[in-house]
């Protein structure tokens, strides 16, 4: 099943600067080969459910490597049955 993903991963317990944390996810998510674009608050990720919550788990546990004791994430997921959508195609819908 084919999504859009809203997603964000907050490492706790690591002080109040998590962007050496951040950073890490973020090289996992640009290594994919899934589309993803990073926000102020998250990540846009588009692709096969499958392969996000893979890349989800990979995320998860190099941040466990690094010693994160704990880990807050919100996940919004979207779909269209009726087209196929992109995330260029509902930006472009509202510009």
């Amino acid at each position: 099943m084919r999504v859009i993903a809203d997603l964000c991963i907050v490492p706790m317990g690591v002080g109040p600067s998590v962007s050496p944390y951040v950073k890490e996810i973020k090289a996992i998510i640009d290594a994919s080969p899934l589309n993803a674009e990073m926000h102020a608050n998250g990540t846009n990720i588009e692709g096969e459910l499958a392969d996000i919550c893979k890349l989800i788990e990979e995320c998860e546990a190099k941040l466990t490597s690094l010693g994160v004791p704990r880990l807050f994430y919100t996940m919004v997921f979207g779909s269209r049955r009726d087209k196929e959508q992109t995330m260029a195609d509902k930006l472009a819908a509202v510009s």
